[in-house]
């Protein structure tokens, strides 16, 4: 292990690191977001609104991140979409997160028991309040696990981005390893990086799903 080549280039792989951060955070903000709405919208009266959305998850969840991820960045501008390559990275983990994490909020509002909802429904409660006092609580507790391990697994696919050019911690360490020959000590680096993004969310999920099965308990 060169300690004096790390010290060197360890500017460039915090700044690498942060943008792989950035990325990350912005893009599965972005997935939470649509998978929310796909969610919702598995509940539409129209079929053909539910015919789509079924078949926008299975495209986005059946093809590769990486054949998506250049669709954005270098097949966009075929059809007016111009985008940096952070910008295409963040849409790219948005997108393809959002069919993940639609799942797991369909799974989530699957198991609110119906007998809530219906005695919501007897008493008059408006279907806004239903959704965000009943179903939505129970359905996060369910939820939180999965959406941990798919914010894990998503961290790691921002590896990808470095394809399309994103300064992100494998691009910084694609640039070390080739300017120093020192490929393990690059890698060693990342790992450790990679771990402590991982254990941060792991921690903080753990934190946040503890809470809400508290909030959940304290409203029965």
């Amino acid at each position: 292990m060169n300690w004096d080549v790390l010290l060197h280039y360890a500017p460039s792989l915090i700044g690498g690191f942060g943008v792989t951060v950035m990325c990350w955070s912005a893009g599965c903000a972005l997935g939470l977001l649509i998978g929310f709405a796909i969610a919702l919208g598995y509940e539409a009266r129209f079929r053909t609104l539910r015919a789509l959305l079924r078949c926008y998850v299975e495209v986005v969840r059946g093809t590769p991140f990486l054949m998506q991820l250049f669709l954005l960045y270098a097949g966009g501008p075929s059809i007016g979409l111009r985008l940096s390559a952070t910008a295409a990275g963040i849409l790219g983990l948005g997108l393809y997160s959002s069919a993940y994490f639609s799942e797991i909020f369909r799974g989530g509002f699957a198991a609110v028991p119906r007998g809530q909802v219906e005695a919501a429904m007897s008493v008059g409660m408006p279907p806004r309040f239903i959704l965000t006092r009943i179903r939505l609580p129970v359905a996060l507790v369910v939820a939180a696990p999965p959406i941990v391990n798919t914010l894990i697994v998503m961290s790691k696919e921002t590896v990808v981005l470095s394809i399309i050019t994103v300064p992100e911690l494998m691009y910084q360490m694609q640039t070390m390893a080739a300017e120093t020959f020192t490929a393990f000590d690059a890698i060693f680096a990342m790992a450790v990086f990679y771990w402590l993004l991982v254990e941060f969310v792991s921690r903080l999920g753990r934190r946040v799903e503890r809470r809400a099965t508290a909030f959940l308990a304290s409203h029965a």
